[in-house]
């Protein structure tokens, strides 16, 4: 592929030229100026501050050099900054936003100089403000399932100039079957419009036309290379329009459930997947470097997971990227906890941002089905604080609304609304009891943690299902209740084993239980590694084994046999 997927920010829209404003920045926390190494948070020790008690505000500041450019616009784009951003060019407002984990850009064209530049980003990150914040700490330090918070800039900063009439978007429609793709186009202004679609440095699709503002075409590709596990295979794709040049890609590839089974291009596929939380010892939600995304992907596949579900958190695109070009499936979620999900003033921020996710990430094949909500029965800290389903029925509905094309989870692991695409619930206990649970499903019983909601007249209605976590087991550590596990202050799993073999056996074992059920369309064990002090990860917090080569075999050994439901 052309070097500028590898090295843009978001590959999946990219233009040559940007201009990279990462690196040495300075940030006020209080009183106290300190220099920052952005894009990692100052409660990250990568960043060079270190500071884990709580940052409800703070400014950036960064200078930098520009040669203005006639007859173009120059664009600032955040990767994502958490919670609520004021940016500010030479001491003139460029603009705000509000959420911390999608991305928003500003036209700065007219408040930028000649040479130096000053840039200002004011941040507040307050969790008692009650906004989407994934599992970073409500207390000072972290417990429980909840770890160290990511306040400001935890993702890239970049600027790029493109003409006066440039592009805006584009969205790919893949159709497998008549091997062709649509396009939706986006731009500002009029101007013609060329697409080139590549596939190993070859053309094997055109489209030429003149483009008003927005515009949709069908592009039919003369060689099929369908994007599968385990092969990554992508069409790039080269737009021009007018002077604007944009790099994008897309895989050939279609998912559905028919009945209970998850079809990928039409196969049916056992969904093997790992619960990723996005959290790097030192980087907080920032790896030191990037290929840490590559790695974390090749330790899933050698564990025998075809895909992994991307936990509590919208990820970096370029992990998406990686999952993309390896064939990787994942579940793109949301940082749906902190939410109020009991009042419905909350809703709009939480639609704002989760259809700016839904929107950034739409083109990448490795998302295979939405997840906005996990685990929503209730505020955490006070049970009398019940959800109300319209807020999780809105959430589902604009979700399919954004994107028809993949399944939508309401709610993930407790109490489904009105309608879910996937009927999926969590179980952390024992084998015996897991086995129990899952073989009253054959009888129509579904005895699941909060599953179902009493009272609100919901009940199973068919859909595929699937255990979206369960596993949990701390290797040589402690073992907590369930009720009690986000109150947990030390190092815990669900439950404990310090003997590797008996570990290893009982994986094995419900593993094989797990796909010997012709009904269960997938699976999500927790988690790929330890995150803090939940210590309940096949691998350490640093990546580093917990177990022997032989015993790591056998968790890939057991997560590839074959399903009863791919037979």
């Amino acid at each position: 592929m052309n070097s500028i997927y590898n090295l843009h920010p978001n590959a999946v829209f990219a233009r040559e030229g940007f201009i990279l404003l990462d690196g040495e920045w300075e940030i006020k926390i209080g009183r106290k100026i300190h220099n920052i190494k952005v894009p990692f948070c100052p409660e990250s020790e990568f960043s060079g501050v270190g500071k884990k008690d709580f940052i409800r505000n703070c400014i950036y500041r960064k200078t930098f050099n520009v040669h203005k450019q006639e007859n173009c616009r120059t664009f600032l784009h955040f990767g994502a900054v958490n919670y609520a951003a004021q940016v500010l060019v030479n001491g003139k407002l460029a603009g705000t936003h509000e959420g911390g984990y999608t991305p928003f850009s500003f036209d700065v064209t007219d408040l930028l100089q000649e040479g130096n530049n000053c840039l200002t980003v004011k941040v507040r990150n307050d969790l008692r403000d009650k906004v989407p914040s994934g599992k970073q700490s409500p207390k000072k330090y972290s417990f429980g399932c909840f770890y160290t918070r990511t306040t400001g800039i935890w993702q890239s900063v970049w600027l790029e100039t493109t003409p006066i009439n440039y592009l805006r978007a584009v969205r790919f429609y893949p159709d497998t079957e008549k091997v062709q793709v649509k396009m939706e186009v986006e731009a500002e202004g009029k101007a013609d419009l060329s697409v080139q679609i590549k596939y190993g440095g070859k053309t094997v699709g055109e489209y030429s036309g003149e483009l008003n503002w927005n515009g949709e075409f069908t592009i039919p590709l003369s060689e099929k290379y369908l994007w599968s596990i385990g092969q990554g295979n992508l069409y790039e794709v080269v737009l021009n329009f007018g002077g604007d040049t944009v790099y994008s890609y897309f895989g050939l590839r279609s998912v559905k459930y028919e009945g209970l089974n998850f079809l990928l291009n039409g196969e049916k596929v056992f969904q093997r997947l790992v619960l990723d939380q996005g959290y790097y010892e030192g980087g907080v939600y920032t790896p030191e470097n990037y290929e840490q995304f590559k790695e974390d992907i090749c330790l899933s596949r050698s564990l025998g997971f075809n895909g992994a579900r991307l936990h509590q958190k919208v990820f970096d695109p370029r992990y998406l990227f990686e999952s993309d070009k390896q064939g990787f499936l994942v579940w793109g979620e949301y940082a749906s906890w902190g939410s109020d999900y009991h009042n419905l003033d909350k809703l709009s921020c939480f639609l704002g941002e989760w259809r700016e996710a839904v929107e950034r990430d739409f083109n990448h094949p490795s998302i295979i089905t939405w997840c906005p909500l996990n685990e929503t029965w209730g505020e955490l800290d006070n049970s009398a604080k019940s959800r109300d389903l319209r807020f999780i029925d809105s959430v589902y509905s604009m979700t399919k609304a954004l994107d028809p094309t993949r399944p939508c989870v309401d709610v993930s692991g407790g109490q489904h609304g009105t309608k879910t695409d996937v009927a999926d619930f969590h179980c952390y206990e024992k084998y015996d009891t897991l086995e129990e649970r899952m073989n009253g499903i054959r009888k129509g019983i579904f005895n699941f943690y909060n599953m179902y909601k009493d009272g609100e007249g919901i009940a199973y209605g068919g859909e595929p299902l699937n255990l979206s976590e369960f596993g949990g087991v701390s290797f040589g550590g402690v073992q907590t209740k369930l009720s009690d596990c986000v109150m947990e202050q030390s190092a815990w799993g669900y439950d404990t084993e310090s003997d590797e073999e008996l570990f290893i056996s009982n994986y094995e074992k419900t593993a094989k239980m797990l796909l010997s059920f012709e009904f269960l369309s997938g699976y999500c064990y927790t988690q790929l590694y330890d995150v803090e002090q939940e210590q309940n990860g096949l691998v350490y917090y640093s990546r580093k084994p917990k177990f022997s080569e032989n015993s790591m075999r056998r968790i890939c050994e057991a997560n590839s046999e074959k399903a009863e439901i791919e037979k």
